[in-house]
C-alpha cells in the first residue's frame, strides 16, 4: 500500500496500462483461446504486453487473469490450473514491471449469477474470488482491480474476498452503459450508488471500465465523484467497438482519447488508462497528455 499511496500523495495522475486483449491477438491469441491459458503456454508473450505498457510509461500495470476464477476457467477446461494461472501471472508482470510500476492483478466477473438470480450462494462467490486473489498475492500482485462489474453484490463479493486474503490496495471497477435513463450496469446500478456502497464495503479506490469512449467516461466520473471521497479509477475504451470485414476494431486514435484527457482529470480521475482497443501508444499519449496538463 505504500507505494501507491506515495504515487498518491504526489498529486499527480496516475497512469495505468490498456487493453489486454487485444494486444494478445496480435501476438497470436486464437478467437476462442482462453487468454489466459497463455500465461502457460506463452509467457514470454504475456510479458511482452506488460513491458509494452511500462516502456510506454504506465505506472500500474495489469495481469492476464481477467478471467482466472476457478468458476471461469472451468468452462475452457482450466479450472485445475486456476491457482497456477494467477501466480504465475502476477510473476510475469512483476518480472516486466520491475521498479518501473506496480502490478495491480486483474479480477473480473465469474460469468456466474448469484442467488437468488443464479444458483452460486454468496458464500461461495466469495471463496472462488479469495482462491483466485490469494494465488495472484503469491504470485507478487502490488495490487487488486476488480473490474468490468455490472452486479454490486458480485462486486462486494469479490472485496470481501480481497479484504480477507489480501493485504494491498484494491480498487473495484464498473462498467456502465448510457441509457435513456442515465448510465447504469446492464444490472441497472447507477454510478453514484456504485461509488457509495463501494466506499462503504471496503474498497480503497472506486472507478469506471469499459463501456463507452472516453468522452462518456468523463460523465460517469463526474457522477461517482459526487457520490465518494475515494480515488477514482478510470479506463475508457478507445471508442465503441465497430464490426469491420467480420473483425471487432475501436477507431479512436491516441490522439483523440489523449484530447479528453483534462476533461477525465477535472471530473475527478486520479488514475487513468485505457481499455478494449487501447494499445501502448494510446498510454504513451496519455503520458504526454498529462506532462502538458502539468506544465
Amino acid at each position: 500500500m505504500n507505494r501507491f499511496k506515495q504515487l498518491l500523495s504526489d498529486r499527480r495522475v496516475i497512469i495505468a496500462d490498456g487493453a489486454w486483449g487485444t494486444q494478445l491477438s496480435e501476438r497470436g491469441l486464437q478467437p476462442g483461446e482462453a487468454p489466459e491459458s497463455w500465461v502457460l503456454i506463452q509467457p514470454d508473450a504475456v510479458r511482452e504486453v506488460a513491458n509494452a505498457y511500462v516502456c510506454a510509461g504506465a505506472e500500474i500495470v495489469l495481469t492476464d487473469t481477467f478471467g482466472g476464477s476457478r468458476f471461469k476457467l472451468a468452462k475452457v477446461g482450466f479450472a485445475d490450473d486456476a491457482e497456477q494461472i494467477n501466480r504465475r501471472a502476477a510473476e510475469l508482470s512483476k518480472d516486466a514491471a520491475g521498479d518501473s510500476a506496480l502490478v495491480f492483478a486483474s479480477v473480473g466477473p465469474t460469468g456466474e449469477f448469484m442467488q437468488p438470480l443464479g444458483l452460486v450462494s454468496e458464500e461461495e462467490m466469495v471463496e472462488v474470488f479469495a482462491e483466485q486473489i490469494a494465488a495472484l498475492q503469491a504470485g507478487g500482485a502490488d495490487g487488486i482491480l476488480i473490474e468490468t462489474m455490472t452486479d454490486l453484490g458480485e462486486a462486494k463479493a469479490a472485496l470481501q474476498a480481497a479484504k480477507n486474503v489480501f493485504s494491498g490496495p484494491v480498487v473495484v471497477s464498473m462498467t456502465f452503459d448510457k441509457g435513456p435513463k442515465g448510465y447504469a450496469t446492464m444490472m441497472g446500478v447507477r454510478p453514484e450508488q456504485a461509488a457509495e456502497e463501494l466506499q462503504g464495503a471496503g474498497a480503497d479506490v472506486v472507478g469506471s471500465n469499459c463501456g463507452h469512449g472516453i468522452e462518456n467516461m468523463v460523465e460517469v466520473i463526474r457522477l461517482m465523484d459526487g457520490a465518494t471521497d475515494l480515488p477514482l479509477w478510470a479506463k475508457p475504451n478507445a471508442g465503441l467497438p465497430q464490426l469491420v470485414g467480420g473483425k471487432t476494431i475501436f477507431t479512436q486514435t491516441p490522439e483523440e482519447t489523449a484530447a479528453h484527457f483534462g476533461e477525465l482529470v477535472e471530473a475527478g480521475a486520479r488514475i487513468i488508462g485505457g481499455c478494449c482497443g487501447t494499445t501502448p501508444e494510446h498510454i504513451r499519449a496519455l503520458v504526454q497528455a498529462r506532462e502538458q496538463l502539468d506544465a
